[in-house]
């Protein structure tokens, strides 16, 4: 694509408050990219690492590396196999090829961009323990703290939430910038009815107040669209209310999401907003490409604590004798087949691989592994515009709230204080990236009418970029300049040639009904440990939080299994207000007694 071009000029609306946490809960939940390279070494056979205290980590992902670091730091030994030939999964970050010129590092692209909110602990906790030179956090210091979020409305002016107490860096206060931020606030909150906002505070007091129980047995079969009362509600509010934070952030429609996974999120982020059982800000990224700034320490540490790993080897079978796994079938470089054997096994890959290894014998041996097949999974996708001029849109993400392939992206070098764009990175005339995900594959697009899949790869980037504009240069400002647009760069996981369309690294999402079928890390195989952001955690969401959860779960049952000594993992879940729980105590006794919650008014 000989693409168009874009340049900076701010565009504000400035709200404050706890929309702040709305905001958050709508930019949350997108995975990246990046590439730690490995040996593609023969998998080690036979019994020198077939004793007790061996262990096969299957996934070289989030999931993966969490396994190996907490395996290693108690002693085990252990080795990862991944199937791709970098680590990190869809959270690496990945150069563009042919993109270097003049000495300078390739331009840096991902699967999506990162986002550690603060609603997340055990992630964070493993970052702090990932050493960096000069950090005395290690890589936990390389995040850093975006000041604001941005609804970019197509029509109308956009509506930019600060992060209140959390940033150190406040947006301009100019007459300009008052009269935008009056007029966003009113013609958005003006279409929304003041009855309409009271109606979904009490739709949200329901959820606060609903016990465990309820929270699983009525509102996880319950559509969000449903639970909000959506259907009867204004455009506006079915837009910023419904649509918004789950097509958006879980590649989710609101029609048939589960109402306990997408309310548990908007909890969470409220309770950051105020400062409640928070690790951080509600919006925290990462200073430098992920690679950088966190998987390559983190595969250099775990190398250190005598971590191997065996990149481009793919697990295709899982051998079951005796009631427990004596190997993993592997397949690597031209098809040669070879069987990794361990004491135990950690299945750490994303679902739509890890249950092409479960055979009929094992499915039957654990049948929580079978229905793992009614879990569902879209696509959730990046693509990063390189620019010839700085261009930071806004302080942070930003939600394109009506844009037809639910797009949110992140301007990123202003983020990045140890480089010079245009002097680190490509042909030296680069000089930003924005980078985007696209939530919504099956719509049809602004530019050419067609869905994302219908189109080619070229179409995708010509589409997004027009996506991008109409959000964003429609209220007397241009934002987004084609002049400026350098190129473009579609994560190679998608396949796309106008006919045909293939994911490699899909989401797992979460239609009502998702939790029952959600595996734990513990399986009817003594020897068999799952890891993933499929298995059931307390965050209940495809996440590296959810991911780095199970993981620290599945090397916990690792533990109880060999009866090891050792330290358990610490799993912490995510915030309880102490003065909610008296209603909630409540609710389980009207709820045992087949009554409403007290506030569900109808």
């Amino acid at each position: 694509m000989t693409v168009e071009r874009t340049r900076s000029t701010t565009r504000r609306g400035f709200i404050g408050g706890a929309a702040a946490a709305a905001a958050g809960a709508a930019l949350a939940g997108t995975a990246a990219t990046g590439t730690a390279r490995a040996a593609s070494a023969r998998p080690r056979t036979g019994g020198g690492r077939a004793g007790g205290r061996t262990v096969a980590v299957l996934g070289g992902g989030v999931a993966g590396l969490t396994a190996a670091h907490e395996l290693a730091e108690r002693g085990f030994e252990v080795t990862v196999y991944e199937r791709k030939d970098a680590l990190g999964g869809k959270a690496r970050s990945m150069d563009v090829p042919g993109s270097a010129r003049g000495g300078r590092r390739p331009l840096p692209g991902e699967h999506g961009f990162r986002f550690i909110p603060g609603i997340y602990h055990n992630l964070p906790d493993t970052l702090r323990r990932i050493p960096f030179p000069g950090k005395a956090h290690g890589v936990h210091d390389n995040l850093v703290a975006p000041s604001e979020a941005l609804f970019a409305r197509t029509g109308r002016e956009d509506l930019r939430f600060p992060f209140a107490g959390w940033s150190s860096r406040p947006g301009p206060l100019t007459p300009d910038e008052v009269r935008r931020a009056l007029t966003a606030y009113l013609e958005t909150f003006a279409g929304l009815p003041a009855h309409e906002i009271a109606h979904f505070a009490g739709r949200m007091l329901v959820w606060f107040t609903s016990c465990d129980e309820r929270r699983v047995g009525d509102w996880e079969r319950v559509p969000w669209w449903e639970f909000t009362h959506a259907a009867r509600m204004s455009p506006t509010y079915q837009r910023l209310l419904c649509i918004g934070i789950t097509r958006n952030i879980v590649a989710t429609k609101a029609e048939v999401a589960s109402t306990r996974t997408v309310a548990t999120m908007l909890e969470a982020f409220v309770f950051n907003a105020l400062g409640r059982g928070a690790d951080g800000a509600p919006d925290r990224i990462l200073d430098a490409p992920t690679n950088e700034a966190w998987i390559d320490p983190w595969v250099a540490h775990l190398r250190s604590l005598g971590v191997e790993f065996r990149t481009g080897w793919a697990a295709r079978d899982l051998r079951l004798e005796g009631g427990r796994i004596t190997g993993a079938v592997l397949e690597g470089p031209g098809g040669a087949r070879h069987t990794a054997e361990a004491g135990h096994f950690v299945s750490a890959m994303p679902v739509e691989h890890a249950r092409e290894t479960w055979n009929a014998e094992l499915r039957a041996a654990d049948p929580q592994l079978a229905r793992c097949d009614r879990l569902r999974t879209d696509w959730m996708t990046g693509i990063q515009f390189y620019l010839t001029e700085p261009t930071p849109i806004v302080h942070g993400h930003i939600n394109h709230i009506d844009s037809a392939w639910s797009l949110t992206s992140i301007s990123q070098a202003q983020f990045w204080p140890r480089h010079d764009f245009r002097r680190d990175f490509g042909d030296g005339t680069v000089a930003d990236c924005l980078s985007c995900d696209i939530s919504e594959w099956d719509k049809p697009g602004i530019l050419y009418g067609r869905t994302a899949k219908q189109c080619t790869r070229e179409e995708v980037a010509r589409e997004v970029w027009a996506q991008l504009k109409a959000g964003l240069n429609d209220t007397g400002r241009t934002v987004l300049r084609d002049s400026v647009l350098h190129s473009w760069f579609l994560d190679p996981a998608v396949e796309l040639d106008g006919s045909h369309a293939s994911n490699d690294e899909q989401l797992l999402i979460h239609p009502v009904g998702t939790w029952a079928n959600r595996p734990t890390a513990r399986t009817a195989v003594p020897n068999l440990f799952l890891a993933g952001d499929y298995v059931a955690t307390d965050i209940d969401l495809a996440t590296m939080e959810g991911a780095n959860a199970s993981a620290r779960a599945a090397v916990n049952a690792l533990l109880d299994e060999t009866g090891s000594r050792a330290s358990r993992c610490t799993i912490t879940p995510l915030y309880r207000a102490p003065e909610l729980e008296p209603a909630k105590r409540r609710d389980a006794v009207r709820w045992r007694l087949g009554l409403r919650n007290a506030y569900d008014v109808g």
